[in-house]
């Protein structure tokens, strides 16, 4: 057993049966003489493989992506995952407890009340009644049902049955966490919880399997995406990457007019083309220009890491022209850990001019003379694009950093500020901002 997978999938086929019976106008007659000729039809069998041959590797403490269109297969195989159906065919290798949010209220009784059926899947999640018991308090407080958890769950609104479903799961403390696109039915309020909650689990080293069809969490959450397409992986890698294959695999099959069926249960020609496809169908292979590197590096010139809210840093972005590229935008974009919006520019937006066509290769460097953040976790993106929104490249996730800040302010932004106390008959004191010093 190799103790550094969370999960190893060797060569995994999941197959169902299909019952096809004919379906047509009958009369007494018509069926006498069929059962007399013995040529009743009792229904033909066919078997439908949702999964064939997946191969798939999960490291612990990293969080996996997996997208695909409807009907690929991703929820037969975290169902896989989490041991409701068993494999046809092929071994899946789990190491650690698992708990999953799949279909909304899944384990729930509809006649038992919040409080119940929380102590009924933390046991069956594998917990004693007394660590459950132990933790009650904090999923009740977590899912914000208040008096409601003494209510029957069938009383439940969608929202709180998946705020019920979210707190028993990530309260069980397991070492992998599998998740369904459930998140999607909360409110922005607890869609802010979970998030945060997400991080604190991958912070703790947890396993996070995640499927979504938002293209932007498998980029900015991620470390790894896999993409299933008609049962089978298409490819594994990081999540640019993936998401960058994938969209072009869709406008592909969207140029050709390809009949977007079911994909886990068609024939291998309703599926998406395929990475070699979509790349022999550009009319050139090569790429127009690619982001060589970025880094990030502060007052002195080395790399940086950490930064004191109102120091500043310079993001260094280096390029590389295959063509003659006389249209181009460079777009940064700044984030918080979580994946919040902090601040975004571009060249086209600041009218900065270019010196164009540009040089096979060179560098872009934003300086920021003050950060001017709350302390935290923040990460870059930044693209190359054409002003009509061709993308050129893009890197996501880049130069992670921490800000760290004296003073314990809240929020988002440190906007350069002072203090000024004014009272009647009294001279007017201002105060200058704690960091510009006496």
């Amino acid at each position: 057993m190799r103790t550094m997978d969370a999960i190893v999938i060797r060569n995994l086929v999941k197959s169902f049966r299909k019952s096809t019976v004919r379906r047509e106008y009958t009369t007494i007659k018509s069926e006498l003489v069929r059962w007399l000729m013995r040529r009743k039809e009792r229904g033909e069998k066919t078997s439908i493989e949702a999964l064939r041959g997946i191969d798939l590797v999960i490291p612990r403490g990293k969080t996996v992506g997996i997208l695909g269109r409807n009907g690929s297969g991703k929820s037969t195989l975290l169902k896989l995952m989490t041991g409701i159906y068993a494999p046809t065919s092929g071994s899946i290798e789990i190491n650690g407890r698992v708990s999953a949010l799949l279909d909304l209220g899944a384990g729930f009784h509809p006649d038992f009340s919040g409080r119940e059926n929380i102590l009924i899947n933390g046991i069956i999640l594998g917990m004693s009644r007394a660590e459950v018991r132990a933790r009650m308090d904090d999923i009740i407080a977590f899912s914000e049902l208040g008096d409601f958890v003494d209510e029957p769950v069938r009383t439940y609104s969608s929202g709180m049955y998946m705020r019920l479903a979210f707190s028993v799961a990530t309260h069980v403390d397991p070492d992998i966490l599998i998740v369904d696109e459930i998140l999607a039915v909360g409110d922005e309020h607890f869609g802010k919880k979970s998030l945060a909650k997400m991080m604190e689990f991958k912070k703790a080293g947890k396993t996070i399997v995640l499927v979504t069809h938002d293209m932007g969490t498998i980029e900015r959450w991620c470390d790894t995406a896999a993409w299933l397409d008609a049962g089978r992986i298409r490819r594994v890698g990081t999540p640019e990457e993936v998401v960058q294959d994938y969209r072009r695999a869709v406008a592909l099959a969207e140029e050709q007019s390809k009949v977007m069926v079911p994909a886990a249960i068609a024939a291998d020609g309703g599926a998406l083309p395929t990475l070699e496809a979509s790349k022999e169908a550009e009319s050139s292979a090569e790429p127009v220009l690619k982001i060589a590197a970025v880094r990030l590096t502060g007052r002195e010139g080395a790399e940086a890491k950490q930064v004191d809210t109102e120091e500043g840093l310079s993001f260094h972005v280096d390029f590389t022209a295959f063509r003659l590229v006389e249209d181009v935008d460079f777009v940064v974009a700044l984030r918080r850990a979580d994946g919040l919006l902090v601040y975004q520019t571009s060249t086209v937006a600041e009218a900065l001019h270019l010196p164009l066509p540009l040089a096979k290769k060179g560098s872009l460097v934003l300086l920021i003379e003050r950060m001017g953040l709350t302390a935290g976790d923040y990460t870059f993106d930044v693209s190359a694009r054409s002003r009509s929104g061709e993308c050129y490249d893009v890197r996501r996730g880049v130069c992670p950093f921490t800000v760290r800040s004296a003073i314990s302010d809240e929020g988002v932004a440190r906007p350069l500020h002072r203090w000024r106390v004014e009272s009647e008959g009294a001279a007017r004191l201002e105060l200058l901002p704690r960091w510009v010093g006496s």
